[in-house]
């Protein structure tokens, strides 16, 4: 039987070629039972409200691009803060960028469910210190 590190994790990015080698990973390193991917900040969210309605839990970690048409990673985490769900508190943010803009960094600190700010593409390295 297989363990992994989480039951359910979300990947949020508007590139499919990232959104796919990330797949890839996460799968490959055990990391989570259930991998949901979402190209928009619009769709995650949209998911995230519909597990709200039906009282189902959020993803315990969610993988989040910054740089995004329509709306940012920073526009999604506006946004997730209105969620009232259960285990909100709880949900890990990591951030993922292909720019490690310092001003980024900054502006993370300001979401206390953003616990990591890494560069793409994810290694099996950098999630066994997530």
């Amino acid at each position: 039987m297989q363990v992994y590190k989480y039951k359910k994790a979300l990947l949020i990015d508007d590139n499919f070629i990232d959104n796919m080698i990330n797949e890839k990973i996460l799968n490959a390193s055990d990391f989570a039972e259930s991998i949901i991917i979402k190209q928009s900040c619009e769709s995650a969210i949209n998911y995230l409200q519909d597990l709200e309605k039906e009282n189902q839990e959020l993803p315990e970690i969610i993988f989040l691009d910054i740089r995004m048409p329509v709306k940012t990673g920073f526009d999604f985490l506006v946004e997730f803060q209105e969620i009232q769900s259960i285990n909100k508190e709880d949900v890990k943010i990591v951030m993922l960028s292909s720019s490690l803009d310092p001003s980024d960094h900054k502006k993370v600190i300001e979401f206390k469910n953003v616990t990591d700010f890494l560069g793409k593409p994810l290694t099996t390295e950098l999630l066994k210190n997530i």
